[in-house]
């Protein structure tokens, strides 16, 4: 069973930028196998996926995000990084990390490894 953490989240104000970081340990496997997926749930909303990498590199992002936020991922530290910019007050969630053997595009509890969550709020 795979153990993510998830860190860097904060307040930060409308137009600021944000690193998000997602640490993985635990596995038996090599964690270049592996596709992460960075997903966000604000209040009152269904969990949705912002941006994922695979584990061939192959990104993909919510419209609402591309352009401003970018995902990367460093195999030699098993950890997965969502770099945001240009924050919006619509940005404001808790954002999550899943790993799994495939990129789910929607959100599937059941799938994979989540971790706790790190509180993003953008606000002046």
């Amino acid at each position: 069973q795979v153990q993510v953490v998830e860190s860097g989240g904060g307040l930060v104000q409308p137009g600021g930028s944000l690193r998000l970081s997602c640490a993985a340990s635990g596995s038996r496997n090599i964690f270049s196998i592996y596709a992460v997926g960075w997903y966000r749930q604000a209040p009152g909303k269904q969990r949705e996926l912002v941006a994922g990498v695979t584990s061939g590199g192959r990104t993909n992002y919510a419209d609402s995000v591309k352009g401003r936020f970018t995902i990367s991922r460093d195999n030699a530290k098993n950890t997965v990084y969502l770099q945001m910019n240009s924050l919006k007050p619509e940005d404001t969630a808790v954002y999550y990390c899943n790993v799994d053997s495939t990129l789910n595009l929607d959100y599937r509890p059941l799938r994979g490894s989540w971790g706790q969550g790190t509180q993003v709020t953008v606000s002046s």
